[in-house]
C-alpha cells in the first residue's frame, strides 16, 4: 500500500449497533483510525481493541475517530462490544471486502491481518501500521502520526 497516493472508497459497512454508513459519516470530517483484529473475543485482539478504548481522550485531543473491524458477524461485534465498553463502532464485515479495500484479507476464510490505517477525512491514506504481534503498537503509533501531524 502506497500510503501517499491511496484512497480508501466510500464503502457502506454494518456496524455494531445495527447501522449500515458510509465510512466517510464515520469519519464525519476528521482523520480516521481503523483498525483490524482477526477474531473478537480472543486474547490479542481483545488487547488491541481495549487498548483503542483506553486511548480514547488522546484520541480525541488530535481529532481523531476510531473504528475497529473484524470478519466477525454483527452479533459477536456487538456482544464484543458490549462486554467490553467500547466508546467506538466495530464494523462486522464477514465477506472480506472492508478488509480487501485496505489491503488487510488474507486468503479464503482466514480472518483478517492486524493492521491499523489512517486516513484522512476524504479517506486518503496517510499512514499503515502492521504488527501481528504487538497489541499496543497499533493505538501508540496511529495517535504518535496524529501528534506529529497536527505539530506540523
Amino acid at each position: 500500500m502506497d500510503t501517499t497516493t491511496d484512497t480508501i472508497p466510500d464503502l457502506t459497512v454494518d456496524l455494531d449497533d445495527g447501522r449500515s454508513v458510509p465510512l466517510s459519516e464515520l469519519a464525519d470530517g476528521s482523520n480516521l483510525v481503523v483498525f483490524f483484529y482477526p477474531k473478537a473475543f480472543t486474547g490479542g485482539c481483545t488487547a488491541q481493541a481495549c487498548h483503542f478504548r483506553d486511548l480514547g481522550a488522546e484520541f480525541a485531543e488530535v481529532g481523531a475517530r476510531r473504528v475497529g473491524v473484524s470478519r466477525d458477524d454483527l452479533d459477536t461485534q456487538a456482544r464484543f462490544s458490549a462486554q467490553h465498553g467500547f466508546d467506538f463502532p466495530l464494523i462486522a464485515a464477514p465477506d472480506g471486502t472492508v478488509a480487501k479495500a485496505f489491503g488487510a484479507k488474507r486468503p479464503g476464510p482466514i480472518p483478517s491481518r492486524r493492521q491499523t490505517v489512517v486516513v484522512d477525512a476524504r479517506l486518503r491514506v496517510l499512514h499503515h501500521i502492521s504488527s501481528e504481534t504487538n497489541m499496543d503498537v497499533h493505538a501508540d503509533d496511529a495517535l504518535a502520526f496524529l501528534r506529529q501531524q497536527q505539530a506540523a
